[in-house]
This record gives structure tokens, C-alpha cells and sequence, in this order.
């Protein structure tokens, strides 16, 4: 089954630093899009766009045949899903419920159940590509689910990514995300450590980069984040916050299964740091700083 553009209304919620680029991507394809955000200020450049705005979460889940969500915390996702007034309560059978956030997989299997004994399809579909990738409509996108209700909404999916797989069943997109935070965390301490060293060794680190990014050491933050770091850039591509965030749920989930996992770990208790000198509002690259800083640093102060 595919979805008829004609007829598809598409209500998406969460129109943050990510989730505002993936919502602009619907419209411009011309699909009919109403947003729901907790800041309405953050929907005005959609909605000048030809997004529509709902007041409630409720009313738009009445409206559309296709809801996508893109919000903080598992607990944001839980109340929207299933709260009083929520998506599961309020939407129409057969409507497609896709959670971009990164949550729990466990979440993201009770949603599931409770939408199909609602009669609504629902899938979990993290995403990985930061702000750059929400943008450009190049995200990795991880999906668990049901193949057939994959298959319906993978032209939605493709308007916004490039690299879009069906990972298995309920939660299976979530468990999936959670190896990508894996991988990031630690390989974040290598990127600042690199380029730390290469500024303590009195090299440009733009010259080491060039070097060093296209080699055996390559990756999409050193590529990426790296530049961000050198030009003392630190604004959100994607927020510490948010990367505590899913560490704390890989660390969980990594228990569960009795895996031992260090650099995620040592990672986390770096981000810890910078989040209480009151680097949570900044970027993921600022961890850099805490390489080149000997004084506690007060992100609260210089922001």
C-alpha cells in the first residue's frame, strides 16, 4: 500500500533545532502539513510556509492520517502518545504514528501494541544526522516495525533521509539508534582529543584536519564537528542535553543485557561535567573546551 499525497494529511509535532528542517521538507513537497509545538513562536516559519497550526496535540492527532513526532525526552513521548488528550486516544484508525525521537525501546513497543489495539500503525524511527542532516534531508533513518506500514510511509521517510532502513521489529529502530549514540560518544573523545593535541603541538588544526579526515581515522564528527570545534563554534547541531539524554537510555539498555560499555561510560561522565558548568543549551562539539580549559569553565557566564 502507498499513501496518496492527495489525500494525506501529515500532522507533525516538535519543530525544534531538527525537527523544524524535516517539517519544512513535507510542505515543499507539497503535502499538507499541520504542526504542534509547546513554543508556537518556533512553527511561524512553517506556517509561512503553508503549515497549518493546531492548538492541541489531541486535535491535530484527529486530523491527519500520518503523525510524525520529533520531541525531547521519552517522557515527552510517552505523554503525547499515550497521555489524556494524546495521539493513541484522540487519532483516527489507520492512521500512521512514526516517533522520530530517540527514546526507549521498550517505550517505543508499548506504543506499539497500544496502537494496534487501537487500530493505528505505528513505527519508531530515530534519526542520525544532527542539524545538518535535518536540513540538507540527508538523516540515517532507523526504523522497527512493521514491514507493511514501512513500506506505506517510505516516501514520507525519503523526503527527509537518504539512508532509511527497517531494522526489525517494534523497538528495533530505537536499539539501533542507541548503537549509533554508542559509537558517536566515544569517538567524540577521540575527535577532541585530536585536535587538542594538534593545537598543544603548535600545528594549524585546520591543516591536520585536511589531513587526517580523509584517512583511516575518518568520520562524520571529525568531519563535521571538528571545524565546528576549531572555529569556536558551539552552537546546537544537536544538544548535550539531549546527548545525556540517550546515553543515560544506552547505559540502561546496555545493563539490561549485561554488556559492559567503558567509553560510553568515560563519555557520559564528560558530558556530566560540562552540563554542570551549564554547557546543556550548547553543542556536542563543546566538549572539546574541556581539553583546552585548566579552570572550570561557566558556560552559564559567557553564553
Amino acid at each position: 500500500m502507498t499513501l496518496d499525497k492527495e489525500k494525506t494529511t501529515i500532522g507533525f509535532i516538535g519543530t525544534g533545532v531538527m525537527g523544524k528542517s524535516m517539517a519544512g521538507h513535507l510542505v515543499k513537497a507539497g503535502y499538507r502539513v499541520k504542526v504542534f509545538n509547546r513554543t508556537k513562536a518556533r512553527t511561524d516559519e512553517l506556517i509561512r510556509l503553508g503549515a497549518e497550526w493546531k492548538d492541541t496535540v489531541g486535535e491535530l492527532a484527529a486530523e491527519c492520517g500520518v503523525i510524525i513526532t520529533m520531541v525531547g525526552y521519552p517522557q515527552d513521548v510517552e505523554d503525547i502518545y499515550l497521555g489524556e488528550g494524546g495521539i493513541i486516544r484522540e487519532a483516527k484508525p489507520g492512521t500512521y504514528l512514526i516517533d522520530m525521537t530517540t527514546s526507549t525501546p521498550s517505550l517505543a513497543r508499548r506504543i506499539f501494541a497500544e496502537a494496534r489495539a487501537k487500530g493505528l500503525l505505528a513505527l519508531d524511527a530515530p534519526v542520525s544526522g544532527g542539524d545538518v542532516g535535518a536540513r540538507e534531508a540527508r538523516l540515517a533513518i532507523m526504523a522497527g516495525g512493521e514491514e507493511a506500514d514501512f513500506k506505506a510511509v517510505l516516501p514520507i521517510l525519503n523526503l527527509m533521509g537518504v539512508n532509511i532502513v527497517l531494522q526489525g521489529p517494534a523497538g528495533a529502530g530505537q536499539h539501533t539508534k542507541m548503537c549509533n549514540q554508542i559509537a558517536i560518544a566515544s569517538g567524540m573523545i577521540g575527535v577532541c582529543e585530536a585536535m587538542a593535541y594538534a593545537v598543544r603541538a603548535g600545528l594549524n588544526p585546520e591543516v591536520v584536519l585536511k589531513s587526517i579526515a580523509g584517512g583511516a581515522a575518518g568520520s562524520w564528527s571529525l568531519s563535521n564537528l571538528a571545524p565546528r570545534m576549531i572555529a569556536g563554534d558551539f552552537e546546537p547541531g544537536f544538544y548535550v542535553k539531549h546527548m545525556i539524554k540517550d546515553m543515560v537510555i544506552a547505559l540502561d539498555s546496555a545493563r539490561e543485557m549485561g554488556l559492559m560499555t567503558p567509553g560510553l561510560e568515560l563519555a557520559k561522565s564528560l558530558y556530566d561535567k560540562l552540563a554542570a558548568q551549564g554547557a546543556n543549551e550548547r553543542g556536542t562539539q563543546v566538549l572539546f573546551k574541556l581539553y583546552l580549559e585548566e579552570r572550570p569553565l561557566d558556560f552559564r557566564a559567557a553564553r
